[in-house]
């Protein structure tokens, strides 16, 4: 019933699965008839502690019983005490809250031009990467070089040029006097999991600082211990001057995030940007309890090593994975489609993502135990077999 009422009254712009959950415990997942599946994609990287985390859904229902919103009218204390848990774990300074990762990409191309507004500087261009996502707002999908997502939009925003992954040449070949900034992904998630090099990192945030271009950190997917540390930056010894949030920051309550140098925050004065829900009560309550549980002592020791047991674990049914921490893509030979496997594993009882390049996607709570990656890792051999 639910399925032919949604496509009755829903817009088709999702390609749903045939299925509805009414509740989940940890990486388990329930459906309308009682069914179980263990979700190895957690809401596309947003259910950072699972379902039902005793601790999140308390604090969540606490809240709910005082104020859900108010606006940013007014100082908002759990959004303070995010902020601050921000700044004192980063790099950055200060920060700005808003409720996606489209969205948080959108107030950073704001900032960046901004900023080189306020210096008087013609420098309006982003640099972005060919494979990379960062949204489906029309300035996020022009900063996404990925024709699928802009085709049949047009006239799109101007002002962004693309480069190649892992190649600092092309992206040599695009700056002009008029870059402001570069953003990237440092795993490419939605194309196909792919990680950027470390000497390419190192050497693009060199060419930044040398031609004071900002660099920006798409950490939507990656952030909030995703890959076994809180940023995914940390691993490359950079200090990014804007990063992106969203995602796994509010474990499943709708949430983003920009974070930024002092110097660059300052060019967002009052009315040059805003958003009425960003960072009210219920989201940022939601997130602080996330930062406080991921943040405790051997949780992200804990993401990094189940991240290796889980290549292991697939390096054995046959698969070769990569990626960082519970961020993990496998590509797959032509002869067999990602989507086609992701369907039959939820007939299987096992949700599973899918990415570009054929891939096949695995973000799941960053709480789940070995035991339970050994019973994903067993339906998929199933399936594959």
């Amino acid at each position: 019933m639910f399925v032919e009422e949604g496509n009755k009254y829903l817009i088709g712009n999702y390609a749903r699965y045939p299925v509805s959950f009414e509740r989940g415990e940890g990486v388990f997942l329930y459906d309308t008839e009682g069914k179980r599946y263990i979700d190895m994609l957690a809401g596309i990287a947003v259910n950072t502690l699972g379902y039902n985390h005793p601790i999140l859904t308390e604090a969540i229902c606490e809240q709910a019983k005082k104020v859900l919103h108010v606006s940013n009218l007014f100082y908002i204390k759990p959004q303070i005490e995010v902020a601050k848990i921000l700044v004192e774990n980063s790099c950055g300074d200060k920060v700005f809250f808003c409720n996606s990762g489209a969205e948080a990409n959108e107030a950073a191309i704001k900032l960046a031009r901004r900023y080189f507004f306020d210096k008087k500087e013609d420098r309006y261009e982003i640099i972005t990467f060919e494979g990379g996502f960062h949204g489906r707002t029309m300035a996020t999908v022009k900063a996404t070089a990925q024709p699928k997502y802009q085709e049949g939009f047009e006239p799109l925003p101007e002002g962004f040029k693309y480069a190649k992954l892992n190649d600092i040449e092309s992206v040599k070949s695009v700056i002009n006097e008029h870059t402001a900034a570069v953003m990237i992904e440092l795993i490419q998630g939605e194309g196909g999991v792919i990680p950027a090099e470390e000497g390419f990192i190192r050497e693009l945030f060199s060419l930044c600082k040398e031609k004071n271009i900002l660099f920006i950190v798409d950490e939507v997917q990656t952030g909030i211990g995703r890959t076994g540390k809180l940023f995914a930056y940390e691993y490359f010894n950079i200090e990014p001057d804007i990063i992106t949030l969203a995602k796994g920051l509010g474990g499943g309550v709708p949430i983003g995030a920009v974070i930024a140098k002092e110097e660059i925050a300052k060019s967002f004065v009052p009315g040059t940007h805003g958003s009425t829900f960003g960072g009210n009560y219920l989201a940022t309550t939601a997130a602080k309890v996330v930062l406080n549980e991921v943040l405790k002592d051997g949780f992200l020791e804990g993401v990094q090593k189940k991240g290796e047991y889980l290549k292991k674990k697939l390096k054995e049914i046959g698969l070769n994975p990569r990626g960082k921490g519970l961020m993990i893509g496998c590509p797959l030979p032509e002869d067999k489609k990602a989507s086609d496997i992701a369907a039959k594993a939820l007939k299987e009882g096992l949700i599973v993502g899918t990415a570009g390049g054929n891939t096949l996607r695995f973000v799941p709570p960053l709480i789940i135990k070995e035991e339970e990656i050994d019973e994903a890792a067993n339906l998929l051999k199933k399936i594959l077999d």
